[in-house]
């Protein structure tokens, strides 16, 4: 399906890939995805791994043998918005094979003990592990993005 200008269909959603993960932040508008995402970049660059951006704010997705691959929108790829600043020109990787989806979601909605197929959602017919972020809780929500990658992850290397 394209966009009624020909462009490819968009998600709400920032990228990111932290060490071999690519990993898909969605949520609204000033929901903090872009700052979480630099976090990210920042906390596994500090440990001496790889980390880069994908996307900010409008992500393409498409299913590739089997896996969801996410690319930036083509009208904004290689930009990032910061808040007080606009637009800027960052170095972006040009996709990603998706690892986790987090949701970032107003304060106080995020289940405090999920249900075990909660753990989990659905993209181009793609069943991908899944964990909910706290909108305004930052470093929060990179203690349990950690902690969910330790889960699914556990013989890989502690990248964030």
């Amino acid at each position: 399906m394209s966009g009624a200008d020909g462009l490819p269909p968009t998600v709400h959603a920032a990228c990111v890939i932290v060490g071999t993960r690519g990993i898909l932040l969605r949520g609204k508008s000033g929901t903090g995805k872009s700052s979480l995402c630099d976090l990210l970049v920042e906390a596994a660059g500090n440990k001496g791994h790889f980390a880069a951006h994908v996307s900010d704010d409008r992500t393409c997705l498409r299913r590739e043998n089997g896996k969801v691959v996410a690319s930036p929108a083509p009208t904004i790829a290689g930009k990032l918005e910061v808040r007080g600043l606009g637009i800027v020109e960052l170095t972006n990787e040009p996709e990603a094979v998706l690892h986790l989806v987090a949701d970032i979601v107003p304060s106080g909605e995020l289940e405090r003990y999920p249900e075990e197929d909660a753990r989990s959602v659905e993209l181009e017919g793609v069943d991908l592990p899944f964990v909910g972020l706290e909108e305004g809780r930052p470093m929060e929500n990179l203690r349990r993005l950690r902690w969910r990658m330790r889960g699914l992850f556990p013989k890989s290397p502690d990248y964030i």
